[in-house]
């Protein structure tokens, strides 16, 4: 893993692997950014890249910044790293950051653009047929989803098209849970018309439930890195565990949800749809990406699913398979919070 600390304001950009001729990753803003934080997400994008069999490294920049200073800060950010010309890192906008702000870096940058304009469709499309290919079918499959951001969101649309059942919805103050189920239109109305704050539309928030809580056969889960631990994996009802940001789950939580009989899908392949879409043709769109969604990530679930350890170790395996394949050492530290 390779830091660069710059120098006109106070931030930094790590990438994984060494020979890579490209990395790709996220950039967050927030007054701290964790490097260890960060390190995790280049960690889990390089393990992403390799699962599709591309020779791209993972990477993830951290701007620190309070609000007043937030403008000034992406400002330097961005004129130092387009110092270089055409860039080696890729990058694109997540927490406290938006695509307008790294605009200056888009020219060089080979990557058609569909993956920033509708990465929340592909990522809640990639999720959703990781689940289906994990069960053999969603038709009548009950779910919880951790948040109505817009990756749950779409995640609903996707697996409710697919014929399962929303039973709970949550967010950061409480969850809905509804036993006979909740209309599939009004939850994707309300989450994409309010966001997380939706909830409130569907019915009266527990402030004491999670959605663990629910009777459901495929939990969502993604708010951020970690958010299932030991302790939230042992109250983990559901026998799927699905992903839809990334590395939601500690190792510790990974090895208690086996022991609860609950599988947890790598957020690797999951979350790989806006991925999919980095290298696509640039004519591509979300409706051309699905069959290869389909092929790529139910492919892979479908191979990893047996393994002895769990399809989210056995997906490990399979990427450093091809790492192997160009690289000399394997990256320490598999994708786990």
């Amino acid at each position: 893993m390779q830091l660069r600390k710059l120098s006109t304001t106070d931030a930094f950009v790590v990438t994984d692997l060494e020979g890579a001729e490209r990395a790709v990753g996220i950039v967050r803003l927030a007054p701290k950014i964790l490097r260890d934080g960060a390190t995790l997400l280049a960690r889990t994008a390089t393990y992403q890249q390799a699962s599709f069999g591309w020779k791209v490294a993972g990477a993830s920049a951290g701007i620190n910044a309070t609000p007043d200073g937030r403008d000034e800060a992406v400002a330097a950010f961005v004129a130092e790293l387009a110092e270089g010309g055409a860039p080696l890192v890729l990058l694109d906008a997540a927490k406290g950051v938006t695509d307008d702000d790294l605009a200056p870096l888009r020219p060089g940058d080979p990557r058609p653009a569909l993956h920033r304009t509708w990465g929340h469709r592909l990522v809640g499309l990639s999720a959703a047929v990781a689940a289906d290919a994990a069960l053999g079918g969603l038709d009548g499959r009950r779910l919880a989803v951790e948040r109505l951001d817009d990756v749950g969101t779409a995640f609903v649309a996707e697996a409710t098209a697919r014929g399962a059942v929303v039973v709970a919805v949550g967010a950061a103050k409480g969850s809905v849970i509804a036993p006979d189920g909740l209309s599939a239109a009004e939850v994707v109305a309300a989450g994409t018309e309010h966001g997380e704050a939706g909830v409130d539309q569907l019915g009266t928030v527990d402030p004491t439930a999670w959605i663990t809580a629910a009777d459901a056969d495929v939990v969502a889960v993604g708010s951020k890195a970690g958010v299932v631990d030991h302790t939230v994996a042992a109250g983990v009802r559901a026998g799927l565990l699905v992903p839809v940001g990334a590395v939601p789950v500690t190792a510790r939580g990974l090895a208690v949800a086996r022991r609860q009989g609950c599988t947890v899908l790598p957020d690797f392949l999951t979350t790989a749809g806006a991925a999919l879409a980095m290298w696509a043709d640039a004519d591509a769109t979300v409706e051309s990406l699905g069959p290869v969604v389909d092929d790529q990530v139910g492919g892979a679930v479908r191979e990893v699913l047996g393994h002895d350890e769990g399809p989210l170790l056995g997906a490990c395996e399979r990427a450093e398979a091809f790492l192997a394949t160009w690289q000399d050492e394997l990256p320490f530290g598999r994708p786990l919070a």
